[in-house]
């Protein structure tokens, strides 16, 4: 990967596209935003997976992400409280939950932030009808 500075942030590109980041949201996408987003986006990615490996139907997923940070200590990110929203009909919520808990462990990004984030992940099921 390279990064290169620029007036207002930094870019960098890769296949899919072009990505601008800077502590103004106005030039690019914050820091913390793409961290928070990394951390989402690979839960809610290995958590799809596994559902769709063990063959449990679902409508929808989705994720929510509450961030809580420490302005003392240069404003990092402390927790983040991710809370899944699966859609679906006839939903086995404890099969759900023990394959949210085997997520949270093959998840990379989960994973590389273990010790120093307090990642917290809550599951809502919608039965449809």
């Amino acid at each position: 990967m390279e990064f290169h500075l620029r007036e207002n942030g930094i870019r960098t590109s890769f296949e899919y596209g072009q990505l601008d980041i800077s502590g103004d949201e106005a030039n690019g996408f914050r820091p913390f935003q793409l961290m928070v987003s990394s951390i989402a986006g690979c839960s809610l990615g290995v958590f799809r997976k596994i559902l769709d490996k063990q063959r449990m139907n679902y409508e929808d997923i989705q994720v929510s992400a509450e961030v809580t940070r420490n302005p003392d200590e240069a404003n990092r990110i402390e927790k983040i409280h991710l809370h899944f929203v699966v859609k679906g009909y006839h939903l086995n919520q404890d099969k759900l939950l023990k394959n949210l808990e085997i997520s949270r462990s093959n998840c990379s990004m989960v994973q590389s932030v273990e010790n120093s984030i307090n990642v917290e992940e809550t599951l809502e099921c919608i039965q449809l009808s």
